[in-house]
This record gives C-alpha cells, structure tokens and sequence, in this order.
C-alpha cells in the first residue's frame, strides 16, 4: 500500500485572512540564519551574470515598491512586467505584491499587438520592460492612455518619455512596510487563450500560492521542505519562462517561498547549455516541459557520462513524456519523472509523487493533497473509473476546508468564470479518464485550444491575426499532432479573391503572426482550401478538420 491515502487525509490547509505573497516569499530575509542565503542566480547567453541574497533581494524589492509609490501607484493597480529571466523580473514582482498593486507578467515574446490588447484590457498604469519588450511596448504607448509610466532596466536604451530604473532605485529608500493584503485579494493577473474571442486575464489572489505549495512539494518528493531542515540548499532551475504560470507559480515563485535558490537564465533552450547550468549550480530539482526532455536525451544518451549532476528530482508538464522519455530519465539520469497538471485558474492540482507513490508512465497522476480531483459529465456529475470526462477540481478539500488553489475569475467576464464551474466543481476543460487506483489519463482537449510544447493557444487570436492580411478571407487554426511537440498549430487558409497561394505566401502569413503575437503562435503549417466546414448557423467547425488531419497521419 503507497502513502498516497495517508497524505491526501492529512493534508490541512491553513490559510490566514491576511496574507501576502510578497512578503511570504521573503520570508527568508526576516531570520539571521537564512538572510545571507542566495535567493537568485542569474546567467545570460552572453556571459553576463549576478547572484542576489535574501537580503539584498528584500532591500531591492522595498525600494522599488517606494519607487512605485512615489510614482502615484496605489494599491488594486496593476503593472505589467513585459521581462525574461532576470534579477529585476523577481524584484518587480515581490514589490508589486508587498504594495498590494497587482502584476501583469506579459512574456518578451509578444509582438506590438498581443502587448496593446493585454496592457489596454488590464488597464496597466505602469510597465516595466528590458531591451527585449520595450520596443513594442513604445510602439503601442500612444494608444494606451492610462499606461502613465515604462520604466527601462537592464541596459535597455531609453526613449525620452522612458523612466531609467537605476535612477529611480539610487535614492529609493529601503525601509518598506508590506500592505495588509487580505488573503483572496488579487495579485496577478495571467492572461490564457481559449476558443473563442480574445485571450482572458485570469486574477489570480495571494492565497493562490499556499494553494499551489502543495504541488510543487510533491511534484519534487518533499525536497523543498526536506533538504533545507537537513541544512542542504534547495535549488531549482527551470526554463519555463517566468511571466507565464509555468515559470511563475512552478519555479520561481514557490522556491523562494520555500527559501530555496532559484537559478535564472536568459537565453534560448539549447541542451547543452541546460545540463551545463544544472552541472554549474549544482540543481537539485527542476522543470522540464517534454519537448526540452526530448531534445536533451536526443542530444545526450548518456548525459551522466558527459556531466556531473545532483539532479534529485524532474517535474514535467504540459503533454505526456512519453514511455521513451520517461524510461530515459530512469536509467540515464537516476531520476524517476514526475508528470503534473494543472492550468492557470487552479495550478498544480494533479500529479505524481515517485518517492511516495508509484509513477504510472503517461499518468497525469492523481490529485495533489489538498485537492479533490475526478473527472465529470456534461451535467456535473462525477463519473466511475474508465468513464472519460472533463478533469475537475472541487471548491472544497475532502475535510470540507475551502481550496485556496482556485482563482478569483476572468477580468470583465463573468459569462466566462461562470461557464468554468458545475456547482461547486471547476472544469479544466481537458479530458481524462480515472483508473482504480485514482489516477489520471490524459484524452485530450474538450475544447479547440491548443497545447504545444508546454504553450497553450486560443485559435481564435491566431485567426483573427491571420484575417488582418489582405490575402486572407477567412482562416481556421488547429492543433495537429507532433510527436515533438504535442502539437503544432496548423492554418487553413481561404484566399481573398485573385491571390494565388504559394510558399512564399505561407511565409509571409507565418512572419505576419510572429510579428503581431508570438513567435510560438506562428501557423508551422498552412494549407490553402476553398472553404471551411461551417454549421449551418455559420460556426466554424475546428472538429471537423482535426479529424481530417488524424485521418490523413499515418497508420
């Protein structure tokens, strides 16, 4: 018999009516045995690289939030931090917390148009940018007039209307008193992609991160909490990007909540680099979409033959590794992978814990201590083991203790936080069925949205982005299965009137995407026809051309 049962019955949550996850995660700076304790290590591509302590990162972060004040931010006010992997991004973050403002993580990749729809619908007072993002973000500046302040760091160079972070700081004072946040007040805002319309903002409060420690406890085998009372550092990598909730809510933001070492690296994935830093740093845990694992075990069968390692634990998600994958981490790097789930809304609710109970190769796992978890039908009800439906998560632990994991609702929607639930379960929108064990196995989406390399993306923004040429006269995005990948997005395209389709054309339309989203939601794949399955009623039928695509893949 596995300890799953024994957790599941014991686990307790104890959230408090207030609660800051700023100040939560700088915990470590308030105790003379961990305040010198380096919190971030940071690295980039062209050498370059920094490590902050607990402290510093406590007096760094206060003087921003006075910075912020000074600046007439209040609290309820949200501010975008359009960063990478840096220093600055962790201090922005822990600072607009501690004034109980509200962050808008907004990744660098975004093109001008993804950067004005999001800034404009979260009503951002302020944006902080590096050379990476603030180009666009002055690009689409005179279009957003509540947007009063950008503020440039990291060497980026500044237009005139720009404010210079170093200046800002340099006369900041460092004596800061964190905000009385209640604990279900905002502090995020994470903006996710669904079927239809444009991409939501998802508020996310304080308590979010108690409801996510779980998770991120079991997902690595107790290591957070084990190896720091043994007096070993916790330290974790990951090259998940930090302004989604990948990066944010599994890596960067429960490690210093756990007064761990998070290891930070801007620069493009590349293998090689990635077992070097892990190597370097001495990374005891860290996060790993498929798509990285594949490319790594391609690179290096034997990585252990090539580096010295400390690896202890693997959390992977997004898709299924893989039996290939899986059996990889086991014989090559020691390390049985633990997969996990979760979404934006209610993160880190499902997964696998090796050291406590077995994991099932291509098993989501089962729910997290503290989370109820099954699958339901159409009508909310929950179903018998082998029966597929949507996973759920319920409002309420199994002692009846309210689940501080789940979000407060979609921003100016409430259609959209209404459809989530049935009851008192949340749908996640992604199909499974549960064994007799209680464990979960992934069927795939009950929507159109696209899964791809650890992405999640709304078709309808591709196709709206794809209508705005004037080749187009109407476009359907899908999902097409990759083994890489899990899936890639695929565009069928109907020509305006006397446009001839070509391979030039297909370049075009993809470079027309990167440059307006993201270079990840760009069409791998364009297909021209001569119409698109529609209803009756006008729908665009996305079903009918996934089912084609399957159809037409190999036996």
């Amino acid at each position: 018999m596995d300890a799953y049962l024994q957790h599941q019955q014991a686990w307790r949550w104890q959230v408090p009516e207030l609660f800051n996850v700023g100040a939560a995660c700088l915990r470590a700076a308030a105790t003379s045995e961990t305040r010198d304790r380096t919190a971030i290590i940071w690295e980039d591509e062209s050498g370059a690289s920094a490590t902050i302590s607990y402290a510093a990162l406590q007096r760094c972060a206060n003087q921003f939030a006075n910075v912020l004040r000074t600046l007439g931010v209040s609290a309820g006010e949200r501010v975008a931090i359009c960063l990478p992997q840096r220093i600055e991004t962790a201090i922005a973050h822990l600072a607009i917390y501690q004034l109980g403002a509200v962050a808008v993580p907004l990744t660098v990749l975004f093109g001008a148009d993804a950067i004005e729809y999001r800034l404009s619908n979260a009503e951002c007072v302020a944006a902080i940018c590096d050379d990476a993002s603030l180009a666009n973000v002055q690009r689409v500046r005179g279009a957003l007039p509540k947007l009063k302040h950008v503020i440039s760091c990291a060497g980026a160079i500044a237009a005139t209307d720009a404010l210079d972070w170093n200046s800002l700081m340099v006369d900041a004072s460092d004596a800061f008193t964190p905000i009385q946040t209640l604990a279900d007040d905002p502090a995020l805002i994470i903006y996710t992609s669904g079927t239809t319309g444009p991409p939501k903002g998802a508020l996310i409060p304080h308590r979010a991160m108690l409801g996510n420690w779980s998770g991120f406890l079991y997902s690595h085998n107790l290591l957070p909490e084990t190896l720091p009372a043994k007096g070993e550092p916790f330290v974790f990598w990951s090259p998940a990007d930090w302004a989604w909730t990948g990066g944010l809510w599994d890596a960067l933001l429960p490690t210093l909540f756990g007064g761990g070492t998070i290891v930070g690296y801007r620069g493009r994935f590349d293998p090689k680099r990635a077992f070097e830093l892990m190597e370097k740093h001495r990374v005891v845990s860290t996060f790993l979409f498929p798509t990285a694992l594949k490319m790594m075990m391609k690179a290096y069968p034997s990585p252990r033959d090539h580096f010295k390692l400390n690896l202890q634990s693997i959390m992977s998600a997004g898709e299924s590794v893989g039996q290939t994958v899986f059996d990889w981490s086991q014989q090559a790097l020691g390390v049985t992978l633990n997969e996990m789930f979760g979404q934006t809304e209610l993160n880190y609710v499902v997964g696998n814990c090796s050291a406590l109970w077995p994991a099932k190769s291509g098993s989501m796992g089962r729910g997290y201590p503290g989370h109820q978890v099954t699958i339901i039908d159409d009508d909310g009800n929950p179903l018998n083991a082998g029966e597929t439906g949507d996973v759920a998560v319920h409002r309420y632990d199994v002692h009846g203790d309210l689940d501080p994991v789940f979000f407060l609702g979609y921003l100016g929607n409430a259609a959209g936080t209404a459809a989530k639930y049935s009851g008192d379960w949340c749908r996640t929108g992604d199909m499974a069925r549960l064994d007799a064990d209680g464990y979960l196995w992934y069927e795939g989406r009950s929507d159109d949205v696209i899964k791809s390399a650890g992405y999640r993306i709304g078709p309808a923004e591709v196709e709206s982005c794809l209508i705005q040429h004037p080749a187009v006269a109407m476009a359907a995005v899908i999902g097409k299965p990759d083994e890489e990948r899990g899936a890639i997005v695929k565009a069928f395209i109907v020509l305006a009137a006397n446009v001839e389709g070509n391979d030039a054309l297909r370049q075009d339309l993809a470079q027309h995407v990167r440059g307006k989203l993201a270079p990840y939601e760009y069409p791998k794949e364009i297909e021209f026809v001569t119409e698109l399955p529609m209803t009756t009623t006008g729908k665009l039928q996305r079903k009918v051309l996934r089912e084609r695509e399957i159809s037409r893949a190999p036996s």
